[in-house]
């Protein structure tokens, strides 16, 4: 599903290259069946919302959005396991998934970064990815709310992998939850987390080394998978779209 490189694209750090992609998104959106009509309709308005913003504020919207505080974090298992051991041990399982499919990850990726994850899944079948979509709903569902609580117009993204997963969602209930949630994002929240972090680092030190050194041999043992092209790289020079 082409559509899912598309998205990964979106929710990267915006760059002059993307902005000047717009009409193929556009008409790649526009042609994808397997998008619901309504989907299609938003995204392509995101697209050109996107694409015809200031770079500059483009970019510092997107840091804004995804890089102060956790609440709206593209790292999926943050949300699951924070920095706890068991999120080491998540990271390695998908990693080994990524290898079966032949994915080779730049030594500065992680695993649960939610772009790679969506270029991931547009390399598999429809039902499989319906699958893996359905098995992270709680999460899409939950910053989804949250950007929409922040009026970020990035929630379409995750409303639209939820609507492709299929997964019933109790929208009331996660939108109350949602608005007794205290902000991350304000300086002082920052500031606070980064004091908890501090004490937790100093206290665990044990766990913290044990996740990183598992993730690093996954990722020596990654260096030996071919890497995997989402287009052929014909069809790359082509669009002058870097890989949409």
């Amino acid at each position: 599903m082409r559509s899912l490189a598309l998205l990964a694209r979106l929710l990267d750090y915006p760059t002059a290259e993307l902005k000047d992609a717009r009409r193929e998104m556009t008409s790649l959106l526009s042609q994808d069946k397997q998008l619901p009509p309504a989907c299609r309709s938003e995204l392509i308005a995101f697209v050109d919302q996107l694409c015809t913003t200031d770079l500059l504020d483009s970019q510092e919207n997107y840091v804004a959005t995804f890089d102060r505080g956790r609440a709206t974090s593209l790292l999926l298992f943050e949300h699951v396991h924070g920095e706890s051991r068991d999120r080491g041990q998540a990271m390695v399982d998908l990693m080994n998934e990524y290898e079966q499919a032949g994915l080779q990850l730049d030594a500065r990726e992680l695993p649960d970064y939610l772009p790679l994850f969506l270029e991931f899944l547009s390399t598999r079948e429809a039902e499989e990815i319906k699958q893996w979509l359905a098995s992270i709903t709680h999460i899409l569902a939950l910053v989804a709310e949250r950007l929409r609580h922040r009026d970020s117009d990035y929630a379409v993204i995750f409303d639209t992998l939820v609507t492709l997963a299929g997964e019933e969602v109790d929208q009331q209930t996660l939108a109350v939850t949602v608005a007794a949630e205290e902000r991350d994002d304000t300086p002082e929240a920052m500031d606070k987390v980064w004091e908890e972090e501090m004490v937790r680092f100093v206290d665990d030190q044990g766990a913290s080394c044990g996740q990183s050194q598992a993730v690093q041999q996954r990722r020596d043992e990654l260096g030996k998978v071919q890497t995997l092209y989402v287009q052929e790289p014909s069809e790359l020079r082509g669009t002058g779209t870097d890989g949409i």
